[in-house]
């Protein structure tokens, strides 16, 4: 009798138990990039693949409780409310290592007591980026601890309160700001800027308790601005390229006033040497005209190779600061004009700008024009003639009226009036766009 040959298990069994996972073994910085790319909530999730990924994510450095990865199916304003606080609560108990980065910006936030317990927690370790944005409910008022997260690269605030204690001496490290929709005073707003030697960006919207905006700030690069204030003033910031400022309403500033021998736009520019970008939005160009604006500025903006002007062409003051601007420039290369209807339809009769102040104004490095909102007014026909006999190097200007109020046969002369006008350029297009 023959003996049975032994059952050898199947071949693909064997190479089953031979194959690596390889999900469990991954390498640690293969796992930790794969993370930091997942939502918290994600991230949290992925404990259940297996023992090494288990305890992963209460190691991420970056901890972001959003919309995203924190999900609330509820109506109930407190079940919310503990539900999000549970868990902001729950993350930080078990995480272990370093917090480099927290960010709170939920649309169900709001300044509760128990931010105060998370910010203190936070200040005893190595906190980099701070990111807190309240959705509802009043200005939250920042716990003192805060103030002792040295450091601080990246701060960014959304309807807070700011009152920083007297001890405070500023954020020594930090390199970015962002406060939108914040409250402090005059005195708290100018030491926190010139406390802070190494910021680098600075960005400030709709903000009240200040209205004198003294930046101080020697290493500042990016200047992005907008809300409701009475005066600008730069002290070195001889660094600073980037300028976005936009003055949200109309006070009628006394153009006679002067600021000793010089008016507010000589003042705006005297600390911008290096300016290379900059976006003149809302009403701030009227409050540039205050005092004398000058034919040219008494340095050139050397460097300025992009220029934006919120303008009301009817205003004989503006368009001669904006004449200013542009023949202090002498690299630009790239010009937007967007005009202010809403006042150019009120003021329809104004003082035209003679022949010489459009002389001696040549623009050798424009290349690229954009004007927008306008109604075929004679000022911005004579803007716009101005530009093209101006600009030997234009490769383009786009034209786009603001309305059909004027009805479409005003339309097709503007159109008509465009097209006749001599041009610098003979490579020069000019694109018509429908309102």
């Amino acid at each position: 009798m023959s003996s049975m040959k032994q059952r050898e298990p199947p071949k693909f069994l064997c190479k089953l138990e031979m194959e690596v996972d390889k999900i469990s073994n991954l390498p640690g910085h293969i796992i930790d990039k794969i993370l930091s790319h997942m939502s918290l909530r994600d991230a949290v999730r992925t404990s259940v693949l297996s023992s090494k990924w288990r305890y992963k994510w209460d190691t991420l450095p970056h901890l972001v409780f959003d919309n995203q990865s924190v999900l609330v199916s509820s109506q109930d304003q407190t079940l919310i409310k503990n539900k999000l606080v549970n868990i902001v609560d729950h993350v930080l108990l078990l995480h272990s290592g370093p917090i480099q980065k927290f960010k709170l910006s939920h649309r169900d936030v709001q300044g509760v007591s128990d931010i105060d317990r998370w910010i203190l927690f936070l200040s005893r370790g190595a906190l980099k980026e701070f990111v807190l944005e309240i959705w509802k409910g009043h200005r939250y008022k920042l716990p003192s601890s805060i103030y002792f997260c040295q450091n601080l690269i990246h701060l960014e605030l959304f309807n807070c309160l700011l009152r920083p204690p007297a001890t405070f001496d500023g954020f020594k490290n930090l390199k970015s700001i962002d406060l939108q929709h914040i409250t402090m005073d005059q005195d708290a707003f100018e030491h926190l800027i010139s406390s802070c030697p190494l910021l680098e960006r600075l960005t400030l919207m709709n903000f009240d308790g200040f209205t004198n905006l003294n930046i101080h700030a020697p290493n500042l690069l990016f200047f992005d601005i907008g809300g409701v204030f009475e005066n600008v003033s730069f002290q070195d910031t001889f660094q600073l390229a980037v300028v976005s400022i936009g003055l949200y309403t109309n006070t009628g500033f006394d153009r006679n006033h002067t600021f000793g021998s010089a008016g507010n736009l000589i003042k705006f520019f005297a600390h911008l040497p290096r300016i290379q970008r900059l976006e003149v939005q809302s009403y701030f160009l009227k409050y540039l005209t205050a005092g004398k604006v000058p034919g040219r500025l008494p340095t050139p903006c050397i460097e300025l190779s992009f220029l934006s002007l919120r303008i009301n062409f009817n205003d004989v003051e503006e368009s001669l600061a904006a004449l200013c601007l542009l023949r202090s420039s002498p690299n630009l290369q790239e010009l937007e004009m967007l005009a202010r209807p809403e006042e150019q339809s009120a003021m329809r009769i104004s003082a035209n700008i003679v022949e010489e102040d459009y002389e001696n104004c040549p623009f050798n490095q424009l290349r690229f024009v954009k004007i927008a909102g306008i109604s075929g007014l004679r000022q911005e026909l004579n803007f716009i003639k101005f530009l093209l006999a101006n600009s030997p190097v234009l490769e383009k200007m786009t034209v786009k009226p603001g309305s059909t109020d004027g009805g479409w046969e005003l339309l097709k002369e503007l159109m008509k009036e465009l097209l006749r006008f001599r041009r610098a350029s003979v490579q020069a297009q000019i694109i018509y766009l429908d309102p």
